[in-house]
């Protein structure tokens, strides 16, 4: 569907669950109608400005990156099949790139990268070599009734703390 944004020297890569209908019919990652993601990176100030889901190359230039854990796929955490996603080829992808985090943008995403039933938000005890885990409140609009932008402002300060 959407391809990786990774490069070396990334400060962070952010980690979908997968890119929903929208997103993959435009090509553009957080595409969807009612996603904060392109507002809370700008209200935290990961971006100088918000940025359009069609300038999403442009992260490059904050040394962000972006990935899902669900490739080929497209649509809402009930469409997706997650039994087709590849934890370890993420795994590969962080091991090779190293960015100093990897943060989920939802639970979900962390869960089947982890394994895990639970997870909390937050800074996780799980690392990729030298990469740190963060699972932040899912920007997504189906996800707005959890929202709280405090996680997003932890991460940030850890992604300034990594900057330094």
């Amino acid at each position: 569907m959407l391809k990786d944004l990774l490069t070396h020297g990334q400060r962070i890569v952010f980690c979908g669950t997968a890119a929903s209908a929208v997103s993959a019919a435009r090509g553009e990652y957080y595409a969807g109608p009612g996603n904060k993601f392109w507002s809370i990176l700008s209200e935290v100030g990961l971006t100088p400005r918000q940025l359009a889901p069609g300038e999403y190359e442009d992260l490059l230039e904050f040394g962000i990156g972006l990935t899902d854990i669900v490739k080929g796929q497209a649509g809402g955490d009930a469409d997706i099949d997650f039994a087709q996603s590849n934890p370890e080829e993420l795994r590969r992808k962080i091991h090779c790139f190293s960015p100093a985090l990897l943060a989920f943008n939802g639970k979900k995403a962390a869960q089947v990268f982890l394994r895990k039933r639970r997870v909390d938000l937050g800074l996780q005890i799980e690392q990729v070599g030298p990469t740190r885990l963060f699972v932040a409140p899912s920007t997504s609009g189906a996800a707005n009734g959890y929202w709280d932008e405090g996680p997003w402002c932890e991460l940030a300060k850890l992604v300034r703390e990594v900057a330094n």
